[in-house]
């Protein structure tokens, strides 16, 4: 069942734990756009509700090399 802005239980749990994760080692948004290689508004379009944008798996793969966690570390343990 999606949400009124169009984002998936399971997507908007993949989103909050990119953005835990990363605010816990004190990595900003564009910080982490740029170590992805896109523009500094990347990461920030995905943690917006207002934007549709979201991730796919190449990029949580990329985002665990940076962050030095697993990319199941952005998963539920269980199905949401």
């Amino acid at each position: 069942m999606e949400t009124k802005n169009n984002i998936d239980p399971i997507e908007q749990y993949v989103i909050d734990a990119v953005r835990e994760r990363r605010e816990l080692l004190k990595i900003s948004q564009a910080e982490l756009a740029r170590q992805l290689n896109y523009s500094e508004g990347f990461i920030g379009n995905i943690e917006n509700p207002k934007y549709r944008a979201k991730y796919n798996l190449k990029h949580l793969n990329m985002i665990a090399k940076i962050l030095k966690c697993s990319p199941r570390d952005f998963l539920p343990v269980e199905p949401i």
